[in-house]
């Protein structure tokens, strides 16, 4: 996943065919592809302003390529 600013991301191809889906609070969208089911994106509630991405779903990045950076996912 890889973040970016909610103005910079643009979809260019599909919108018609994302499928989005709420949980919990109900603030976070999570977009999904309605004929794969792939993840991806999401307008993250901790982060307003921001979208997460699944890397692998940008043209012209090999998300291989990119630095990982390992979380934890829960700080309890």
């Amino acid at each position: 996943m890889v973040y970016a600013n909610t103005s910079d991301l643009s979809i260019l191809h599909g919108k018609n065919n994302l499928g989005m889906y709420q949980f919990n609070s109900y603030v976070a969208e999570h977009y999904f592809c309605k004929t794969c089911g792939i993840y991806t994106f999401h307008k993250t509630r901790m982060l307003p302003g921001k979208y997460g991405i699944n890397s692998g779903c940008l043209d012209g990045i090999d998300p291989l390529s990119l630095q990982v950076k390992m979380i934890h996912g829960s700080t309890r």
